[in-house]
């Protein structure tokens, strides 16, 4: 689906949006002057779109051979069952491998991670410097330990591994393996900018930037820590920009960190993949939990559980512990080894329940997720489209389910009118809850919790 400019701006930001994303993003138009007004209107004629004989050619490519990439990089992403590109990887390396900035927005689960690390390896191996040379930047340590997972299946024995530069963990590591010569850093914000600060890693040789999830960044606070830090790059340099939305306040940032980049949008980015089933239930506060339990019973594959609040999501993990689920939480409060075994226990099928605040949201990559179950609604409309993204991904069917209590109605069909959505409502079996609710024994195993690294009960 082609990307349209929007000629119009509200101070200095340029929104670059999808023909079918919602007007919840579109500017305020002011007429007092701006004096950036004029270079953000140079950024709108600079970036350039994909236009219809590129992706039509794309659309034709049937796997990853047909890149021009080294042939020990193309026998590990076949080893890595990395066989046919996604639209985004399709439309995105070609340009990157040109040595070309690009702009990149697409849904959530469409294979971002491999568009911006397939380029990067290429470069690297081509580089025999002991200096860094990629600075790769996102916005949560979850996010950053995955993409260097990722990146350590497709490295091979040539290339150094990547320094990890993130907070909530000891420093000692990192601070060695920073000074050991890897060629890629892969960081946080807040940590890389101590580290800069103190004068304790070299960035000055820096040939390719990733900001992977720009707008979350945003979100999160991180602009100036970012500004810090593009200010100790080189100018000369090539700079990746990946993102599952882009909005008013990317528009500054990319202006400061990107030259003539190349825009690449795949599909709505304000709309779930086609393979997620979306349903409801509108129920009493009080049947909350009850309904549940009927669709953790019915689900039989791993289910991710969001709430809103951290408080809520410890009572609901302990509650279904309790109960005899085998259930795991993640949210901000968590040390990072406690966050590290309830992701890690989740993956390999340990625990078939995680229930996470938004931090999970947008911040891991979980493969085989068959439930997502908002128990509580998310705060923003483009929340949701990023928690139903944990399903359905790779073109894999999904469901996604809310439950709805209360005032919360009128913010689901807030959510359906902003995102232009059509979410099924759905009735409660009382009667097949109620048989296996009588079913559940009280049992010593059904009331122990499962202590995960670092934790303490009291």
């Amino acid at each position: 689906m082609a990307s349209t400019l929007l000629p119009r701006f509200a101070c200095d930001a340029v929104i670059l949006l999808d023909q079918d994303s919602s007007p919840l993003f579109l500017p305020t138009v002011y007429s007092a002057p701006n004096p950036r007004s004029r270079a953000a209107q140079e950024l709108t004629t600079r970036v350039s779109r994909v236009d219809e004989p590129l992706q039509k050619e794309t659309l034709r490519m049937t796997g990853f051979t047909e890149l021009p990439l080294s042939s020990a990089l193309q026998q590990r992403l076949a080893t890595a069952q990395f066989i046919i590109p996604t639209p985004i990887q399709a439309q995105a390396i070609p340009h990157a491998l040109e040595g070309k900035d690009v702009l990149a927005t697409a849904q959530t689960g469409t294979g971002k991670t491999l568009a911006f690390l397939i380029p990067v390896i290429e470069v690297l191996q081509r580089d025999s410097s002991q200096k860094a040379r990629v600075l790769v930047l996102l916005p949560t340590r979850e996010l950053a330990i995955q993409v260097n997972e990722e990146y350590k299946k497709l490295r091979g024995r040539d290339l150094s591994m990547a320094a990890l530069v993130i907070g909530g963990v000891s420093e000692k590591s990192q601070i060695q393996s920073v000074r050991s010569g890897s060629s890629l850093v892969i960081a946080t914000p807040g940590r890389l900018q101590d580290f800069i600060s103190r004068r304790l890693i070299d960035l000055r040789e820096i040939k390719i930037l990733v900001l992977d999830e720009a707008d979350r960044m945003l979100d999160m606070g991180f602009l100036p820590a970012i500004r810090r830090i593009l200010a100790v790059l080189p100018p000369c340099r090539q700079t990746l920009c990946f993102s599952a939305t882009m909005e008013q306040s990317v528009a500054s940032l990319v202006n400061d960190s990107m030259r003539d980049p190349v825009r690449v949008a795949v599909g709505s980015v304000l709309k779930p993949v086609e393979s997620v089933r979306l349903q409801a239930y509108e129920v009493r506060p009080t049947e909350k939990p009850d309904v549940l339990r009927q669709l953790l019973y019915a689900e039989k594959g791993q289910t991710l559980i969001f709430a809103r609040t951290k408080r809520g999501t410890e009572r609901l993990a302990k509650e279904l512990v309790r109960e005899g689920f085998s259930a795991a939480m993640i949210h901000g409060d968590r040390s990072q080894s406690q966050r590290n075994g309830a992701l890690s226990g989740f993956q390999e099928g340990r625990y078939q329940i995680l229930v996470a605040t938004d931090v999970a949201a947008r911040g891991l990559h979980i493969d085989d997720v068959a439930h997502v179950i908002n128990y509580d609604l998310p705060k923003m409309a483009e929340d949701f489209i990023h928690r139903v993204g944990r399903t359905g991904r790779a073109g894999l069917e999904g469901l996604a389910t809310s439950l709805v209590a209360a005032g919360e109605v009128i913010e689901l069909r807030y959510i359906e009118r902003t995102l232009k959505l059509r979410i099924e409502r759905k009735q409660v079996n009382w009667a097949i809850a109620d048989r296996r609710q009588n079913a559940v024994q009280n049992t010593l195993a059904s009331r122990t919790l499962t202590k995960l690294p670092g934790e303490v009960f009291a």
